[in-house]
This record gives C-alpha cells, sequence and structure tokens, in this order.
C-alpha cells in the first residue's frame, strides 16, 4: 500500500507538472491511478533507456515515432543484427495514457511546439497569425499526442503513388501491410477481408459514446449516405470512429511496438538523444554515423550498414538539411556545405480544416467541463477502462463525403468530417483555446457567451489540398527550430472546396434527428468576419480562414518518386538519392497526402519499409556467404 501511494504521488506530481492548472486535478489523479494499474496488468513494461552505447550498430533508426517505433521492432526481429533507436524526448508519462486528455499534452514538453509562418491566407485568428502544429517529442511520437483516430485512407491514394513510378507502393500491397499490424478488437470487423487480429497495433471503438454520435451517423444515412466501414471496401459514407485505444487506454507506437520487444538484446532505445547531423563521408558519399546530443554531450555512434530518418516531416528535412543533404541554394544562404542537392523540405502538404463550428443544443448529453469533473465518473475509469475519458480526444464520428468538386463517378470523396461532441468553449476557455492559439477578442467575442454550454461541432478538413508548403532552416544551429510555411490556400480551389465542406456540415446539424436535442447553429460572427452575410459563400470562407485548423497531418517533405522525377528525394525503396546508406521512412516520403488521418499510414510507411531493408539486406549478406 505504501508503495501503491507513493507511485500515484508521483503520478500527480509528474501530471501536475505537465497540465500546469489545478483545476484537473482530479482527473489527473485518476490519470496517475489508471497509469498505475494499467503497469500492475500489463505484461509489458517500460522501455529500457540504455547505458552505455555501443560505439557501432548495423542500423541507427532516427526517431521513435509512428514509424520509428515500427521499423525498430521490425529491424529486431533479425537476431544478428543490432539496432539502436535515438529519440529527442522522454518516455511517455502518467497522463499520456488517458484518451480524453490528448488536448492536454500539446505545448508541453512532449510537444516540440512548432508554429507555421504568417500568410495573410490563413489563421487570422489564431495569434500572431500563426497556426500551432503540436509534433510529438516524445517515445511513441505523435501517436502520443494525437486523437487516436485510425483511418487509412483511401485505394486511389495509393494507386495514384504507385502510378506517379513508384513500384509496390499500390493498394494491394498497403492494404497487406494496415493488417500485418492490426489487432482489431471491433467484434463485427474481425472476420472482415479488410481487417485482421493478431498484430501489434490495437484498434477499436471507445467503450463510451455520446447519442449525438449515433445521431450523426443517422442524419448522414438521412442525406444518403451509408453507415459503413471506411477502412473496407468503400470510403464514402459516415462511421463511429475506430482508434488506436488498448483496455480504455491510449495504444501508441511505443506501446505496441516497443514494450513488448523491451529485452530483445539486440536492440537500444536511448532517450533524450537530440539529433544534430547524419554523418556522410563527402569522398564516398556514404552515411556513416550520427551525431546527437544527450545529457548535455555531444556524442557520435557508426552505422555499419545504415542510418534510418523517421523522425517525420519536419525534423526528418531538417536533419537531412543540417547534414547538408537539401536545396544548394538554401543550404549555402545558411551557411552548411552542400553535400547533395536534393528537393528537400519542399511538397510540405497538411489536412486543413475549419475550427469553431458550434452547435448548441438543449438536453445534457454533450461533454461539458464542469459536469465531467464528478468522482463517480472518474472511478468508473479507474476501476474499468471505460466512460467519457476513454473518448478519442472527444472525436467520437467521422465521415468522408463528395462536394460539387468530387468525382463522384469514383470512390473518391473530397471532405472528412470530424465530430465532436464539444467545441471550443466546452472548456470555458482553459485548453482548447490555447492550443489552437485562438486570439482573446475571438474567444471572447464567440464563445466566451456559450462557455460551457452543451453544444457539439462538426470540423470539415480539406482531404487533398493542392497547395504546397515548405519547411526550411532558419540557420545552420540545430537547437533553432526550423521556418514551416503551410501555404495554406495559396490554391484557390482548396478553399472552394472547403467551402463545400462547411455547408455539408451545416446541413448536417439540420437533419429531422437532431431535432431531438434541439440542435442549432451558434450565431454569434467571428470579429473579423462581421461585414459579411452569415452562412454565406464568403463569411464561411473568412471563417475558415480566420479558425484555419491544422488536422496534424504534415506529410511529404522527402517526396518519393522515380529518378526521373526532380523533385524526389527518395526512390521507391526509401533510399536518399546519391547517398549510400541512408533511408527515410515516415510522413515525410508520402509523394501526395494520404485521404484520412496519418498515423495509421505512417505505420503502414513503417512496416514496409522495415521489409524493403531486410529485403535488401538480406539478398547482400546471401550474395557474401
Amino acid at each position: 500500500m505504501v508503495f501503491s501511494a507513493l507511485v500515484v504521488a508521483s503520478a500527480l506530481k509528474g501530471a501536475l507538472g505537465l497540465m500546469g492548472t489545478s483545476l484537473w486535478l482530479i482527473p489527473l489523479l485518476i490519470a496517475g491511478l489508471s497509469y498505475y494499474r494499467y503497469d500492475q496488468l500489463d505484461p509489458e513494461s517500460r522501455p529500457i533507456d540504455r547505458y552505455p552505447l555501443y560505439q557501432e550498430y548495423d542500423f541507427v533508426v532516427i526517431g521513435g515515432g509512428s514509424a520509428g517505433a515500427v521499423v525498430t521492432n521490425r529491424l529486431t526481429e533479425i537476431p544478428n543484427w543490432n539496432v539502436l533507436l535515438l529519440e529527442a524526448g522522454p518516455d511517455e508519462n502518467e497522463v499520456t495514457d488517458v484518451p480524453s486528455l490528448a488536448a492536454y499534452l500539446q505545448l508541453t514538453k512532449l510537444d516540440w511546439k512548432y508554429k507555421t509562418e504568417p500568410t495573410g491566407r490563413a489563421c487570422l485568428g489564431m495569434k500572431g497569425a500563426r497556426c500551432n502544429w503540436p509534433r510529438g517529442k516524445v517515445l511513441g511520437g505523435s501517436s502520443v499526442l494525437n486523437y487516436m483516430l485510425y483511418v487509412r485512407g483511401n485505394r486511389h491514394d495509393y494507386d495514384y503513388w504507385e502510378s506517379l513510378g513508384n513500384p509496390g507502393w499500390g493498394y494491394d500491397q498497403a492494404l497487406y501491410y494496415f493488417k500485418k499490424s492490426e489487432d482489431n478488437r471491433n467484434p463485427y470487423l474481425q472476420k472482415s477481408p479488410y481487417h485482421s487480429t493478431g498484430g501489434y497495433l490495437t484498434v477499436q471503438e471507445s467503450p463510451w459514446k455520446t447519442p449525438l454520435v449515433v445521431a450523426f451517423v443517422q442524419a448522414g444515412m438521412e442525406l444518403g449516405y451509408e453507415n459503413r466501414d471506411i477502412n473496407g471496401e468503400r470510403q464514402t459514407g459516415f462511421m463511429i470512429a475506430q482508434g488506436t485505444i488498448r483496455r480504455g487506454t491510449r495504444c501508441s507506437t511505443a506501446k505496441a511496438f516497443l514494450r513488448p520487444i523491451r529485452l530483445r538484446p539486440n536492440m537500444h532505445i536511448a532517450m533524450n538523444s537530440f539529433v544534430t547531423r547524419v554523418l556522410i563521408d563527402p569522398i564516398t558519399m556514404r552515411a556513416t554515423g550520427v551525431e546527437f546530443l544527450r545529457d548535455g554531450r555531444r556524442q557520435t555512434v557508426r552505422a555499419k550498414k545504415e542510418v534510418i530518418l523517421s523522425a517525420g516531416a519536419i525534423n526528418s528535412p531538417q536533419i537531412l538539411m543540417l547534414s547538408g543533404v537539401g536545396p544548394k541554394e538554401h543550404l549555402r544562404h545558411v551557411g552548411i556545405p552542400v553535400i547533395k542537392d536534393l528537393r528537400v523540405g519542399d511538397n510540405l502538404q497538411d489536412h486543413v480544416g475549419m475550427g469553431g463550428l458550434t452547435f448548441l443544443i438543449d438536453k445534457p448529453v454533450a461533454i461539458v467541463q464542469d459536469r465531467f469533473q464528478s468522482a463517480p465518473m472518474m472511478m468508473h475509469y479507474v476501476a474499468n477502462g471505460k466512460g467519457p475519458m476513454t473518448t478519442l480526444g472527444g472525436v467520437e464520428g467521422y465521415a468522408f463525403i463528395n462536394t460539387k468538386y468530387a468525382n463522384r463517378s469514383i470512390d473518391y470523396p473530397d471532405i472528412q468530417l470530424h465530430m465532436a461532441p464539444a467545441s471550443i468553449n466546452s472548456d470555458a476557455g482553459l485548453q482548447v483555446r490555447k492550443v489552437l492559439g485562438i486570439t482573446d477578442e475571438v474567444y471572447d467575442t464567440v464563445y466566451r457567451p456559450i462557455s460551457n454550454k452543451d453544444a457539439w461541432t462538426i470540423m470539415p478538413l480539406l482531404l487533398r489540398p493542392r497547395s504546397r508548403g515548405t519547411v526550411r532552416l532558419r540557420s545552420s544551429n540545430p537547437f533553432h527550430g526550423p521556418l514551416i510555411n503551410a501555404n495554406y490556400f495559396s490554391d484557390p480551389f482548396d478553399i472552394a472546396t472547403l467551402v463545400e465542406g462547411a455547408k455539408a456540415a451545416v446541413r448536417i446539424s439540420e437533419a429531422q434527428v437532431f431535432k431531438q436535442f434541439g440542435t442549432r447553429m451558434h450565431k454569434t460572427k467571428l470579429p473579423g468576419c462581421k461585414h459579411l452575410k452569415l452562412a454565406s459563400d464568403a463569411y464561411w470562407e473568412c471563417h475558415i480562414r480566420h479558425i484555419s485548423m491544422t488536422i496534424y497531418h504534415p506529410v511529404g517533405t522527402t517526396k518519393m518518386g522515380p529518378p526521373s522525377d526532380p523533385t524526389a528525394v527518395v526512390d521507391s525503396r526509401l533510399r536518399v538519392y546519391g547517398i549510400e546508406g541512408l533511408r527515410v521512412i515516415d510522413a515525410s516520403i508520402m509523394p501526395t497526402i494520404c485521404s484520412g488521418n496519418t498515423n495509421a499510414p505512417v505505420i503502414m510507411i513503417g512496416e514496409k519499409g522495415a521489409d524493403l531493408i531486410k529485403n535488401d539486406w538480406m539478398a547482400v549478406e546471401t550474395r557474401t556467404r
């Protein structure tokens, strides 16, 4: 009992330090209790932070996130290969397990805390006209900060990648790797040919839901859409969300892929290890190792076979450029010797959405902070792993729909909708407004008057933006955060499509099934849009430009493509052009963004990338025997 009390006290102390708000004292105590109970019940314990390290490994993986954890797991399946995983952040903590607290992990020490550069076209209602771009700085990466939604994208995405000159990346192969990871615990999906059980990654619905998400799916059916498995044969339709959760807690890639293999003798993990560059021999044009900072000391480690960059769509291009691989004009401008001129940092894409659309209701069925502080609710989570704290960061349902711009002759919707039984007002301004970076004027004018009132939202997002942004170095100092130009809405087609998404969201809210709740749109105009007629196309465009919301899906900055593509950085086997022994395996290799949340596709990329490495090196080893 004394040990248990110490664990809980430690958990609470860590949680309060992370959150910085006494109002969440009780939920955070529950988070600590839940974490302690989870470790008691689960045979998998925490990964080992290795001291000391070897001077040389067969493979060095940079980044222990959604792809890097997968790659590390699969490479260490070969017992005579030793692998070092370098992660800039710490391990997961007592709070990250609780699904409903996802937003509270942003802007903490587990987040890189990136911001986009102002362009005047988007994020106008955010402080400094800049959007916050959270990225996970923790073992498990952004799978520790995200909203856990399990969405694979559309089959046409992957067939298109293959058609660009990337053999082996079509939908059939992608499906094979999606299924390889998956342990789907939804009974109605377990016999589907599109799903599997027994993989490392647990996928299931939240065990708790509001009546609003049931109404959302029914509203879609009223409008002529089907209630379907959007990860199955067809994507267009409505669904109660599937998520990467296990026994009511978050199933990050660290929990899924690293904890079960923590005792493999050929795997070393070094946390709090900040990579400053890949070491590349300019004569042989080969990656020979990695330089990193750990415990305040600069260290190097050699890679006998390969260095694998899995640091994500922001950090992978940053590390490449710091290593001398990137656009030569830019590298010369910041004073970095050019080793290989490649279009690193171009082709940045993200799913941009419309935030802040709010529907008020009369029945107490939404997530409202004041009501969700009750001790019985929290104890239910501790005892059973059930209840409102299992909700996927607040998102309960999603839909894929067609606007007038979509090609309806094929199953390729152009708008995704996220439905949540809450809105910006639901926590009385404690956290959501902070993670979005909303200005005081916008919050005080529009959302403070309805603080803590029952409300819900639909967030439309653009599935396949035409706009492209860039990642560039701020300087040659690796500790200076990169310059991120999301370049939202540089192509006018993007904003026109998203306006149609906003109008569709309103039509869904007006469905007959929502009338039982007294649903009506909150009609207070945004301060910067007061001169426009509410609900007109011009007003929706203004709203979107003011509350432009990243859906946290940056991709594309080390583009995969054939040798004939001058913008490609890696080939179809994810090898960096012109540099031996260096690959990129993460979201940055996507030529075009997939049509849906990106976490599941990045795990798929990790699975396939690891197989590519195995096939290449096993062929070499067979020849040399």
